[in-house]
């Protein structure tokens, strides 16, 4: 733990980053002196820019001279030459999910949403909800949110809203009063040993929830039903099955693929939301983001009425735009769960004649370790379009390919093509797709610029 106000000057190695970023805005409201560097210009470093806070682009250790502490991404390796000279002047430096969850500390009621999937879209929610200057938050989400016009809200109250991510536990330096799990799933297996090895992790992270705060699990989901036996504090489930504290009945989906459905605790029906996103994990999403409400507030009609307004996130079923008939949506989706889920929110919508789903696959060792699990999560999508393989933090083994997937699809029976450039994937869409079609952009990387591309076309 450093404290905080024996440090005037605060340097970010990784600025742009998404959460990065939103730090580094609260730390500046907060009276601080910020700069930060990162390898590349981003939306999000040239809003801190206009904000006021000296960004480089690229790393110097002539960066950090007048640092007081040092804030690193978990992207951030050990001969990055701006840590090396933080080490050398021993200038404290803090990682990225230690200076969150020193932040979380300041504030009495803090929520942290975890699991595998639907974390940025949950947050969103719940910053939704609680957006106004009764409650007035703090709120960290995972993207873009067009309610608060950024990735991040600052607000005067006690309350401190924030996305809880299990890569390298990092989620472990958070202490929340409420957490919420949405699902466990194999994943960032570059890190965790085996399935077992991430289950662990969040019994862990329910062991830093106070004995008066509250865990909130996915009664549905089969890996967090393992965390029930070691978690010995006030617990709420919430899904589909009557075992649930929270259930959600007589779900029906519109012809966007948009669900309606009851709320009943026990048998006493408490609201009806009607989701403006598509897709069935949505009302998880929502189940989840309401059962935290309720901690806060008795009245419903708020939690639901803003519930059933509530759009997504920035790359979460994102509209892009039309072009010869045929639609463009965009989505963050990265993980075989993922894909499935949203390729069965798009099935759901009426008067699709084909689903074109433009696949990026995320960091060579995540389509490697679940590779079996890709090729059988198309099952919805009439042709997948593969890119190469987004490197992100990774380094290319030489041992996986997007070709090695698209040659799985095949054998699935799934139509499947590989390009290895956006320009090329972008002609193939144009001259390939048919009015009533549904092109979707899919992957955790740079994949969205190609629905622009097809649209400059």
């Amino acid at each position: 733990m450093i404290d905080l106000s024996t440090v005037k000057n605060i340097h970010f190695i990784g600025i742009g980053g998404v959460s990065n970023s939103a730090i580094a805005e609260i730390l500046l409201a907060g009276g601080y002196h910020v700069s930060g560097s990162d390898l590349h210009a981003s939306d999000f470093s040239n809003h801190l820019s206009d904000r006021g806070i000296e960004v480089f682009i690229g790393h110097s250790a002539d960066h950090i001279t007048n640092a007081d502490l040092v804030v690193y991404t978990s992207a951030v390796a050990d001969d990055n030459p701006e840590l090396i000279a933080a080490s050398s002047k021993g200038i404290p430096c803090l990682s990225r999910a230690e200076m969150l969850g020193q932040l979380m500390l300041s504030y009495k009621n803090s929520i942290a949403i975890s699991g595998t999937h639907g974390k940025t879209t949950t947050t969103s929610m719940l910053t939704r909800m609680f957006n106004d200057s009764k409650f007035d938050p703090t709120a960290l989400v995972g993207g873009y949110f067009e309610d608060i016009k950024s990735n991040v809200k600052i607000g005067k109250s006690d309350m401190f809203i924030t996305e809880a991510c299990e890569y390298k536990e990092n989620f472990l330096s958070f202490f929340p009063k409420i957490g919420i799990i949405l699902n466990i799933d194999e994943d960032h297996l570059d890190y965790f040993r085996d399935l077992d090895h991430i289950v662990n992790a969040f019994v862990k992270f329910t062991k830093n929830i106070p004995k008066d705060g509250l865990l909130i699990i996915n009664g549905d989901d089969y890996n967090a039903g393992k965390i029930k036996p070691y978690y010995k504090g006030k617990l709420k489930t919430f899904g589909l099955s009557d075992t649930c504290d929270y259930i959600a009945r007589n779900v029906t989906y519109n012809n966007l693929g948009c669900a309606s459905f009851d709320i009943f605790n026990g048998e006493k029906r408490i609201a009806f939301i009607d989701l403006k996103v598509p897709g069935q994990h949505n009302v998880y999403n929502a189940m989840a983001a309401f059962v935290a409400g309720l901690q806060f507030t008795s009245d419903v009609s708020l939690l639901q009425s803003r519930l059933s307004s509530f759009k997504n996130a920035n790359r979460r079923f994102e509209y892009v735009g039309k072009m010869d008939g045929y639609t463009i949506i965009d989505d963050y989706a990265h993980h075989p769960n993922e894909i499935r889920a949203t390729l069965d929110a798009a099935a759901r919508i009426e008067g699709i004649q084909k689903i074109i789903c433009i696949f990026q696959p995320h960091t060579y060792s995540r389509t490697k370790e679940l590779l079996h699990g890709f090729s059988g999560a198309f099952g919805q999508a009439s042709e997948v379009v593969l890119c190469d393989i987004y490197a992100a933090r990774e380094v290319d083994p030489g041992d996986i390919h997007s070709k090695d997937l698209m040659k799985a699809l095949v054998k699935e029976g799934i139509e499947a093509i590989h390009f290895d450039n956006f320009a090329a994937i972008a002609n193939y869409i144009h001259t390939h797709a048919k009015p009533g079609d549904l092109v979707i952009t899919m992957g955790a990387g740079d994949v969205t610029e190609i629905g622009k591309m097809i649209l400059k076309q």
